[in-house]
């Protein structure tokens, strides 16, 4: 395979993670232009991470989005479907517990963390319906998701641009510093294909979350989504 298709077969995904799984933070900060970074600090705060609590960080890859939560003092599970992330995750952080999942069926009893979160991976898991569902289920009463995504930006002009750079310099940036540049040609697409900030606010309220809402991040580059479990 060159380029995993907007289908999402979980192997092909798979595959494809586990080519860049090597570069793929200093990819993701290159291609970001440096907000990357600034993202993850986002999701930090929405999440509000505290001593004791049970994390669950789904699509965490190389569990760099999983540093700040185990700072705060919470249990962070670390869990991803591209075992190549998830050994190179582990080499860097022997002590967390990594786990290999797949979105659609996660490994976990009902009701077991206080919070829940994605970064940039909802959008590759092949039945989003499904994996909204499983995040709720996983999660306490009381307890809270937050999806970070790419989304659309909000401003005309703006936003013409930021599709222009999406297909046209994305790949020959990620070509630069990434094994597999055609991963970034699939990643590109699927960003274009993806509900905007109300079309996932709306499939969240149809997986069960209440007091879902979403804060722009970036001119709507990307979307912080946040919802409550009854």
């Amino acid at each position: 395979m060159t380029r995993a298709s907007l289908e999402k077969q979980p192997h092909e995904v798979a595959s494809m993670f586990d080519d860049v799984a090597a570069n793929y933070d200093l990819t993701n900060d290159v291609i970001s232009l440096g907000q990357a970074r600034r993202w993850r600090k986002e999701v930090a705060r929405a999440v509000d991470a505290r001593p004791a609590q049970k994390i669950l960080d789904l699509a965490a890859g190389t569990a760099t989005s999983s540093q700040p939560f185990a700072r705060a003092g919470a249990y962070v599970v670390p869990c991803d479907f591209s075992i190549g992330m998830l050994r190179v995750g582990k080499r860097r952080h022997p002590w967390m517990p990594f786990t290999a999942g797949d979105g659609t069926k996660l490994p976990f009893k009902d009701e077991t963390f206080d919070a829940v979160t994605i970064s940039f991976g909802l959008r590759n898991i092949q039945d989003t319906d499904q994996a909204l569902r499983e995040l709720y289920r996983v999660t306490k009463p009381g307890g809270r998701v937050v999806i970070c995504e790419f989304s659309q930006p909000t401003w005309a002009p703006f936003r013409r641009v930021y599709t222009e750079y999406l297909m046209r310099a994305l790949p020959p940036v990620a070509r630069t510093v990434c094994s597999n540049p055609d991963a970034y040609v699939y990643l590109a697409e699927s960003i274009r294909a993806w509900p905007d900030q109300a079309g996932l606010a709306g499939l969240m309220q149809k997986a069960g979350w209440s007091k879902v809402a979403w804060r722009d991040l970036t001119g709507g580059v990307v979307a912080l989504h946040r919802g409550v479990r009854a």
